[in-house]
């Protein structure tokens, strides 16, 4: 069940599109081994050039602790400013889920 999740809003810096979509899958990769970690999707907004999302949720506020302390979470902050313009990370407490 999950008790906790980030939003991340992210937009591009102009032409490092392709970039940011390696990026994005390099991170997945980087999740796949973190028991805490229960969903994680990185997704690009459909009608808005160069403007993605990352929706990750974890089993406790803990779980995002440490998600964004590993390896993947220390790669986004590393290549946040060659990547994007604009980011925005936001926490969530999960009150409903399927």
């Amino acid at each position: 069940m999950a008790e906790f999740a980030f939003l991340i809003e992210l937009k591009a810096k102009p032409g490092k599109e392709t970039e940011v979509e390696a990026f994005l899958e390099k991170e997945a990769s980087l999740v796949k081994d973190e028991p805490g970690t229960l969903t994680w999707h990185g997704s690009k907004v459909e009608g808005e050039p160069g403007l993605y999302r990352v929706f990750d949720s974890f089993v406790d506020e803990a779980a995002g602790e440490a998600h964004m302390a590993g390896p993947a979470g220390q790669e986004f902050v590393e290549r946040a400013d060659d990547l994007f313009i604009e980011t925005k990370v936001l926490r969530l407490q999960v009150v409903a889920y399927k």
